[in-house]
């Protein structure tokens, strides 16, 4: 049985969940989805500008990890910007400093509109070691 993910440490939810250019129809867009703890990698390196061993052991990570995270958050909004799709930040098993876990246990949580969707604890599709077609 692999091992499930750790819980991230990020500041604050975010005031907005959902994000999408102008003139286009909300039906009319496809969707990047974009956990907590992407953004909150996201606000560390680049708004805060902390180098990614600060900024990991914040998140309560190890910094190879930060580095992933990082990546994959940049990967998603340069997707969404440059081709025009709306961002929706949820997902991922997180605890708020100061707080409690938020979203729940199952990667669905508070800041989605829709019921969730089915994520696993580490809000990535997939537990670790497993490809996405659920083998080893």
């Amino acid at each position: 049985m692999p091992r499930p993910c750790c819980p991230r440490r990020i500041n604050c939810k975010p005031e907005a969940a959902y994000f999408k250019p102008v003139g286009i129809p909300p039906g009319a867009l496809r969707e990047v989805v974009v956990s907590l703890d992407e953004i909150e990698a996201l606000r560390l390196a680049d708004l805060n500008c902390l180098y990614q061993e600060k900024a990991a052991e914040r998140m309560n990570v190890s910094r190879q990890t930060f580095a992933r995270i990082v990546e994959a958050a940049r990967k998603k909004v340069a997707d969404a910007l440059t081709n025009g799709k709306a961002i929706r930040l949820e997902g991922g098993t997180v605890m708020v400093r100061g707080g409690g876990n938020m979203p729940d246990g199952n990667g669905k949580g508070p800041m989605s509109a829709r019921p969730g969707t089915g994520r696993d604890p580490c809000g990535c599709d997939r537990r670790r070691g497993w490809n996405s077609a659920g083998a080893r």
